[in-house]
This record gives C-alpha cells, sequence and structure tokens, in this order.
C-alpha cells in the first residue's frame, strides 16, 4: 500500500522540488559547512505553505496531514536535499505537536483526541506565542528531552520542575538538541516529582530566561547543516502559563508523539536510498572502465537492482503504516517496524552506492558522501533499533 496520489499530493510534490532546486541546492555545501541553515529559509518555507504542512489553518498551518508532512520529507531529499537539511528546517514537527494537541483537547475538538491532548489553561496562549509565528517562519523552536546519562530512558528524566507560585523553577541539563542553538524556545521535558520519578511535564522555555544557557555546538558525523546543542538550566524560572497540558501528563504526551517521530526518520531513511539508488544508476551509466560502462556488466545491474528492491519495499511499507497511523489505528509494534526496515535498507544502500561511486564517491563533493554520513543518526534518533526491537518484541508477547 502506498499513500494515495491525489492531485493535489502532486502539486505538494512539484512545490516542494521546486523550493529545493530554487532554494536549497545552491547553498546546501555552504550550509553543511557553516554548521546550520539561515533563519530565512524558514520564512520563504512558511511562505510557500511547507512549513505548516500536517497542521490544521486553525492553528497557522497549511492543512494536511500526517500522510502529506510525508510527502514534503520524502521530496526534500529525493530532489537533493538531506536528512540534515529535513532535521534542521521542519524540528517544529516535533517541537509543536504537543501544543496543538493539547489547545485541540481543550476545546474539544477533534484534534485534541486524535493527538491524544490534556487540556491546560495556558494551551490557548501557546498557540498564538509560539505556534503560529513559528509556523509563519519568524521563530524557530526545539524539543529537548534526552539528558546526557540517559539516553532513551524518557521516564528516567532528572531535569526537574519545582512549583513556586505562578512560575516553575528548572534545574538540569539536556543533550544532542537539535536545532538547539538557533532555537527561540524548547519544548522541554522536567520531572515535577522526584528526578527518575517519571513524573514528567512538558513546559515551553524561552532563550534568553536567567539560568538558561546554551552549551557548545556539537560537531559530528553527519547532518552537518542541523544544529545540535547541549542546554542547561539553573534556577530558571518559567511562567506556569508556559506549562502544554496538565501537570504530570508529559510522559504519555512524549510517547503519543514518538509516532510520527519515528515515521519521519522512517520516511528520511527510505528516501535516502531512493536517492542514492538514482545517484549510483546514474553514475554506473555514465562511467566507463575499461572502455565499457559499469551497468554494462552484470553484477553491477544485480547490485543496483537489489538496492532498488530494498528501497522500494521499505517505501511501502512506511507508507502503509502511516496511512494506518493517520486512521488513527494504534500501531506501535507496527510504527517500530517500518523504522527498523527503513533504517536497514537505508544503511545497506547507501554504503552500496558509495562503493560504486569508488574513489570519488569519498569526497565532499560528492553528494553520496553527505548522505552517507547523515544515514547513520537514523538508526539513533527516535529511539534505537535496539529500542525499536524491544517495542516489537513486546508486541510479540515476549
Amino acid at each position: 500500500m502506498t499513500i494515495v496520489d491525489t492531485p493535489e499530493r502532486r502539486q505538494l510534490r512539484e512545490l516542494t522540488r521546486s523550493f529545493v532546486t530554487r532554494e536549497v541546492l545552491p547553498h546546501l555545501d555552504d550550509w553543511e559547512r557553516a554548521g546550520e541553515v539561515p533563519r530565512a529559509l524558514h520564512a520563504t518555507a512558511a511562505k510557500l505553505g511547507l512549513l505548516g504542512v500536517g497542521f490544521p489553518e486553525s492553528v497557522g498551518g497549511s492543512g494536511g496531514d500526517l500522510l502529506d508532512s510525508i510527502i514534503v520529507t520524502e521530496e526534500v531529499i529525493r530532489s537533493g536535499g538531506s536528512s540534515g537539511l529535513v532535521a534542521a528546517l521542519f524540528t517544529h514537527g516535533i517541537a509543536l505537536p504537543h501544543m496543538v494537541a493539547a489547545a485541540g483537547a481543550r476545546s474539544g475538538g477533534s484534534l485534541g483526541g486524535r493527538l491524544g491532548g490534556t487540556a491546560s489553561p495556558g494551551d490557548d496562549g501557546l498557540i498564538e506565542r509560539y505556534v503560529r509565528p513559528t509556523l509563519a517562519g519568524t521563530m524557530i523552536g526545539a524539543l529537548a528531552i534526552t539528558e546526557p546519562d540517559g539516553g532513551s530512558d524518557v521516564a528516567g528524566i532528572r531535569t526537574t520542575a519545582r512549583r513556586d507560585g505562578d512560575h516553575y523553577v528548572v534545574n538540569g541539563s539536556k543533550a544532542y538538541i537539535t536545532s538547539g542553538h538557533r532555537a527561540d524556545f524548547v519544548t522541554t521535558a522536567v520531572c515535577t516529582d522526584f528526578p527518575g520519578s517519571g513524573e514528567l511535564t512538558l513546559l515551553v522555555i524561552d532563550k534568553g530566561l536567567p539560568g538558561f544557557s546554551v552549551g557548545r555546538r556539537l560537531e559530528k558525523l553527519g547532518w552537518h547543516c542541523s544544529d545540535t546543542a547541549e542546554l542547561s538550566f539553573v534556577d530558571v524560572r518559567v511562567p506556569a502559563a508556559n506549562r502544554i497540558g496538565t501537570e504530570n501528563t508529559g510522559f504519555l504526551a512524549i510517547m503519543q508523539h514518538f509516532a510520527t517521530e519515528r515515521l519521519s526518520l522512517a520516511t528520511q531513511a527510505y528516501a535516502t536510498a531512493q536517492r542514492c539508488v538514482e545517484l549510483a544508476t546514474r553514475w554506473c551509466r555514465d562511467r566507463e572502465t575499461f572502455g565499457r560502462p559499469l551497468a554494462s556488466r552484470q553484477l553491477i545491474r544485480h547490485r543496483l537492482a537489489e538496492m532498488h528492491t530494498r528501497a522500494e519495499a521499505a517505501r511501502s511499507y512506511v507508507h502503509e503504516v502511516a496511512t494506518r497511523v493517520a486512521a488513527g489505528e494504534p500501531v506501535v509494534t507496527e510504527v517500530a517496524m517500518a523504522k527498523n526496515v527503513a533504517v536497514a535498507a537505508c544503511d545497506h544502500v547507501v554504503d552500496q552506492a558509495l562503493q560504486l561511486h569508488g574513489g570519488f564517491g569519498y569526497l565532499r563533493d560528492a553528494e553520496v558522501e553527505r548522505h552517507y554520513r547523515d544515514a547513520r543518526i537514523l538508526g539513533i534518533g527516535g529511539g534505537t533499533t535496539e529500542i525499536m526491537n524491544e517495542i516489537i518484541a513486546k508486541g510479540m508477547g515476549l
């Protein structure tokens, strides 16, 4: 099963391709070396309606659903962008949904129920102060869950938030935060009981508050155009109005939104594989050795055929699972399988694609080299391959 290709979705693909060709490809290498994408790119993408895809018009979005978001992600990479670019430009895809869902729950709309929101009096204000400006491209948001010693142990979060009148006092630290340097605000998971209790709450914390500091820019193997930071909170006073939903419902909110994050990473994985198949096929048709194109050799043709098969199979399964998630089905196990299937296909294909490019594939001038580096994070982010296997095992009743 694949996502139904409506006229509107074909237009969305064309719009995304045009955006990448015009606004991204001439500058991507410079952004890779600079370590970030410019804020102006967010504004441009917002004007075209790309930032708002998957978010309802009632909160400043462009409408559409999870499937439309997948189309945008897929087309960005297939058009020559990268998963690092997706991470940098669409970080709001993990920073905003909790706010939107909570506000939907407060209004009694279907969005809150579909996204698992829990209402709080301040939620409508969060839409106006953070969601709308971010979807308009004038603010950048980040999501801060992971901690230096925590890894995938969400329930073990040790960053605390103590209620003091109409504020929370936050202390702790976060690590590996995508867009942490550029973000104007951070949707932050905090513990409202003793550290590690699992009683989590989500707070929106503004950059610039006293005691909130952003550490060094982390240098990474891949995703070079996506800035990554460490965050520190020392007695940071956060208005209680910045709480998302009700207190101690953060763990459930995080778990409910992991499905869309994992499907986004799965999409990045199979799309990267598809792009690398295209790059390798083009190279093998044009590259001659011993007087013949590489593609004239059966060994090469069969290798390309296997790469193509793995990429297309992964795409089909991710689309099937995403369609079920969009329909509201509880498919936690299938989401984990989709992520692992897509990551495995990507790992194999990018390795083979670089090998087929030979020495040129090892150079920074080769697009396939960037995909090779960027692909490595996809089996780590949003829950490691091992965590996905644990979810799958539980789904099997083990």
